[in-house]
């Protein structure tokens, strides 16, 4: 394992824990030695880089730093990190990504090069990808938004005679996605003809997310989804001001064309079925455009294949 892999692994560690703020892990190396390494987990304690300098204390002097995210450059709940990097002494930074937040997004950079440090940018995909709901929701102004769906090799979303189209596994990682996503939404169609829970069930889930429904009401007695009636973006950008970084949209084909169609997807997330449907609706509806795709990845789901692909970069 490299040290930026370990900065990689230990930001993980923070992961459902850091609220507002993004994953972030740090590693101070000095003559092939860690000498320091921290993460943030919650709010109120100092930053990744700032723990992993006071661990290593005078041995930073003419060190290296490994860190998964930029260093931010602004009095915020903290003071800034790219300022204790530079106080440290440290000789050299590795960055994984940029952080797309307004009031970061180059400046650390711009802090650390200033003061004669060198920097190195890995624009990494696995950082990238690791603070990918946090990166939109800050850049964007709304939800990171992916698109799952159980597909036929035909690429139906329904089998004549069947209740599931995907098999256990595949629908269990289901909940397990539920219980990450801050929000999950499906459209009135199929409230209507599933009346679906929406809920996380038979995982590990520190809390349930919200559960919603776009479309026109009303929604039928009894149900426990919110109703969104709005514009896709404005209720998107809505739901951004309440706190949802991450939406994961179950609707049908309906309402994931016009997700689609008005750019708010930004991961596909697909468990291909081993079965041919032969009649029923497609998985996506007409677009104006082909669509491509990007950073594929394939894994078996029990007996279905499961693909996930990009539709822009993280």
């Amino acid at each position: 394992m490299t040290h930026f892999e370990r900065a990689l692994e230990f930001a993980e560690r923070g992961r459902g824990k850091t609220g507002d703020h993004p994953l972030v892990g740090a590693v101070v190396v000095r003559n092939g030695e860690v000498v320091g390494e921290g993460w943030y987990e919650y709010e109120g304690v100092s930053h990744a880089e700032a723990i992993a300098l006071e661990q290593a204390g005078d041995a930073a002097r003419g060190a290296t730093l490994y860190v998964t995210l930029e260093p931010c450059s602004h009095h915020g709940r903290t003071p800034p990190c790219a300022d204790a990097v530079v106080d440290a002494g440290v000789a050299r930074v590795v960055v994984g990504a940029r952080d797309p937040n307004p009031v970061v997004d180059g400046r650390g950079l711009e802090r650390l090069r200033g003061a004669g440090i060198e920097v190195e940018l890995l624009d990494d995909l696995a950082a990238r990808r690791q603070n990918e709901a946090w990166r939109v929701w800050k850049s964007l102004g709304r939800p990171f938004v992916t698109y799952k769906a159980a597909v036929t090799l035909d690429g139906r979303v329904t089998v004549p005679g069947r209740r599931w189209v995907s098999g256990e596994e595949s629908r269990h990682r289901v909940h397990e996605l539920r219980a990450v996503s801050d929000a999950v939404a499906v459209g009135m169609g199929t409230v209507r003809a599933d009346a679906p829970r929406l809920d996380a069930r038979d995982v590990e889930a520190g809390k349930q997310p919200r559960r919603l429904a776009f479309g026109r009401g009303p929604l039928p007695e009894g149900s426990e989804l919110e109703l969104r009636t709005g514009p896709l973006e404005e209720e998107l950008r809505a739901l951004a001001a309440e706190g949802v970084q991450s939406l994961l949209l179950e609707g049908g084909p309906t309402l994931a064309t016009a997700f689609v169609a008005a750019g708010l997807v930004d991961k596909l997330l697909f468990f291909f079925a081993p079965v041919f449907s032969g009649q029923g609706p497609h998985v996506l509806g007409d677009l104006a455009a082909p669509l491509e795709l990007l950073h594929l990845r394939t894994e078996p789901s029990g007996d279905d294949l499961s693909l996930e692909a990009y539709l822009r970069e993280p």
